[in-house]
């Protein structure tokens, strides 16, 4: 997989820009606040549709506009192709528009459609939030790699979501006499439908991960541990009276969560286990974040057959000298984009391709 060309008109603080990338490794850089995040956040978007830093779509169209494009030209094994998406502030000329626009090829797509043309897999300082943040943010991870990889998943959470936003209103308007508990039948049956593809595909990942950990002498002594929340129209009929009472629901995948685990020595008791993110050192969490982008990139090879594209936003500040080498390592033979302001980073690249921003 090959990003060849990327063009962003009123993408951000780019006006009207172009850029034309070599196969293998891109370096990105310049002085702090010059634009380098944003022109990973543009390839992220032209991938997955969606911003991993804008709180609101608005935030990734120019100052002044109504509208912003990302495009670009992508190769794999099947030749080239035209992604683009479009971005707006919900109206353009006056008339109500979609905030968010797929194009492949020239037409339309919906997101379903859409996502998994451009595999990539995104490292920054901020991924140790997936380990201390909220439950969010590990549902998140699990949620971007599937995307990219499995069609079902995508129609599944699309319909999972809708129908707990509908079930949600619905437990509130009998909570309020508004409507009674009948009402809420067709929604369980579809929550539990695709509630459960969603738990099991994650289960799939999460297995996958653990065995390429198991088998890897940096990262054998860890372990993720997926603290799943089942659905079930037995575990709906036993929350139903807490879920009348809270108005909204209580139990299914979007209230799974996750823990990284460290092996700890011996003790004569039996094997004990340290959740990372409660209890790590900012250098086990580190080590535990790497590992999970590693199993991020083989598990999109693995069912993709297609390398990804590693965006990598000025990371080699946080790695020490043994994970900053399994990151060289693993850049090897994939396209690369990095960003950086410290020059001392690209004597790691003699041969990149630079790119200088200002």
């Amino acid at each position: 997989m090959y990003l060849k060309k990327l063009k962003l008109i009123d993408f951000r603080g780019y006006k009207n820009k172009e850029f034309a990338f070599s196969k293998g490794i891109n370096i990105i850089w310049g002085e702090n606040a010059v634009g380098k995040t944003n022109l990973l956040e543009s390839i992220y978007l032209l991938s997955l549709g969606e911003s991993f830093k804008a709180r609101k779509i608005d935030e990734m169209v120019r100052f002044g506009n109504e509208w912003g494009r990302v495009s670009g030209t992508v190769e794999d094994t099947e030749g080239e192709k035209e992604l683009e998406m479009m971005v707006t502030k919900g109206e353009v000329n006056g008339k109500k528009v979609a905030k968010r626009k797929y194009v492949v090829g020239g037409a339309s797509k919906r997101r379903v459609d859409y996502v998994g043309n451009l595999p990539i897999v995104l490292f920054r300082p901020e991924d140790l939030e997936v380990l201390s943040g909220s439950p969010d943010g590990r549902r998140n991870f699990l949620d971007q790699v599937l995307f990219q990889v499995d069609v079902e998943y995508v129609r599944s959470f699309g319909v999972y979501n809708q129908a707990l936003r509908r079930r949600n209103k619905i437990l509130d308007a009998v909570r309020e006499g508004m409507a009674t508990k009948h009402s809420l039948t067709f929604w369980n049956g579809l929550l539990v439908k695709h509630g459960q593809v969603l738990t099991e595909k994650r289960s799939e990942l999460i297995g996958f991960i653990n065995h390429l950990w198991s088998r890897s002498d940096l990262f054998n002594d860890l372990s993720i541990e997926y603290d799943r929340s089942v659905i079930s129209e037995k575990r709906l009929e036993q929350y139903k009276n807490e879920e009348l009472a809270a108005g909204y629901t209580l139990v299914g995948p979007h209230k799974d969560d996750l823990t990284i685990e460290m092996k700890m020595e011996q003790n004569g008791e039996g094997e004990e286990k340290r959740d990372l993110g409660r209890y790590g050192s900012r250098g086990e969490q580190r080590m535990a974040i790497l590992a999970l982008k590693m199993g991020e990139i083989y598990y999109l090879e693995e069912y993709l057959t297609e390398k990804p594209v590693l965006l990598l936003d000025d990371i080699f500040s946080e790695l020490d000298d043994g994970h900053e080498e399994e990151v060289l390592r693993v850049m090897e033979g994939r396209q690369v984009m990095v960003t950086t302001a410290d020059e001392k980073d690209l004597r790691l690249f003699e041969k990149a391709k630079k790119i200088k921003l200002s």
